[in-house]
């Protein structure tokens, strides 16, 4: 799929096969996932260089691997997270590649996975290998929305048994973050304009749902909580950050997943509340390949099941008409695309 201008129509056509570089792998793509943040890439709101391949999270087989590469080999199965450390600096040797200053990421820095083929960078460092029992779909989802929910859950805002957990944005990120949180041993509520996505949330275990309706999210959240211990806004808007923030108790925690996208030169948050209430934020930036095995011994046990995300398998043209309405789509839960269909 090739993107040969900002916010304009998309196209299906052949290009050659991308150059491996040293270091790296070339991954023939099994399922790959039409994510918000394509459609951030797709507006405008990332600096890419046209003509571009779309694309970041993703799952295949290991087609060719560059000078360098000992860990893998043509024919593995492999996933990566969406953002490629480098491998080398202090960060990516501390495990937080994630944050590497020298980062790659496919889909953004370089094309990505709307194609049958798709380079990965320091292919050691950041390709992690799929289980058996977990389907090409299933695995394409960890890369973004499913690792990043786990993340920041889990290593940024510290979920706790028994903590309430409100989450603001029942996409494929946001549903995500209602099934850790419930794995966890959290209660959650779920927020979201769409009825299709709320009731997939209360499938998920949410404890309550919340229909954005033009009431007050936050005095709903305080009414049945005492305000949550824990939001995420697995959006990114003035709005869903505000409903999010505001809608904790007293040195919460806020994580902020959803891109927000800079409205009259910054987004506008409550920071007054921030301060009075010594509310904790964080961000959160997918998670680095070092730290899959734990997410993934849940998916294995039967604990966490990324494939009940899946909302529809769509084919590359299909895709290409969807994404440009992404932002405004009733998505209950991840789109995936097959290539080959």
């Amino acid at each position: 799929m090739i993107m040969d201008r900002t916010a304009g129509p998309l196209s299906v056509r052949d290009v050659a096969v991308p150059d491996v570089p040293a270091g790296g792998a070339l991954i023939t793509v099994a399922a790959t996932g039409l994510c918000r943040s394509d459609w951030h890439a797709w507006a405008g709101h990332d600096d890419i260089m046209l003509p571009h391949v779309p694309g970041h999270e993703f799952a295949g087989v290991v087609a060719m691997v560059g000078p360098g590469v000992t860990k893998w080999a043509v024919g593995d199965r492999v996933t990566a997270p969406f953002v490629e450390g480098c491998g080398a600096c202090e960060w990516c040797s501390a495990g937080n590649a994630q944050v590497c200053p020298e980062q790659q990421q496919p889909g953004f820095t370089h094309w990505g996975s709307f194609a049958e083929q798709v380079v990965i960078h320091a292919a050691d460092t950041n390709l992690v290998a799929i289980p058996e029992k977990v389907s090409f779909e299933a695995a394409a989802g960890l890369g973004c929305r499913f690792a990043t929910a786990y993340r920041a859950l889990t290593a940024r805002a510290r979920l706790a048994p028994n903590e309430w957990a409100t989450v603001v944005g029942a996409g494929g990120v946001g549903l995500s973050a209602v099934m850790i949180a419930k794995a966890l041993g959290g209660k959650v509520i779920a927020v979201d304009r769409n009825t299709d996505a709320l009731d997939a949330a209360a499938s998920l275990g949410a404890d309550h749902v919340l229909a954005v309706d033009g009431s007050d999210i936050p005095a709903q959240v305080h009414a049945l909580t005492g305000g949550s211990h824990v939001s995420i806004d697995a959006v990114g808007s003035e709005q869903t950050c505000a409903n999010a923030l505001l809608s904790l108790r007293r040195h919460g925690r806020h994580v902020q997943i959803g891109l927000l996208p800079p409205v009259d030169g910054h987004p506008r948050v409550p920071m007054a509340r921030v301060i009075a209430w010594e509310l904790e934020m964080f961000g959160s930036h997918g998670m680095a390949a070092a730290d899959y095995p734990g997410m993934l011994a849940l998916i294995e046990s039967g604990a966490l099941n990324p494939q009940k995300l899946i909302e529809r398998i769509i084919g590359l043209s299909e895709a290409a008409e969807l994404l440009p309405r992404f932002d405004t789509a009733n998505v209950a839960g991840m789109t995936m695309i097959d290539p080959t269909r």
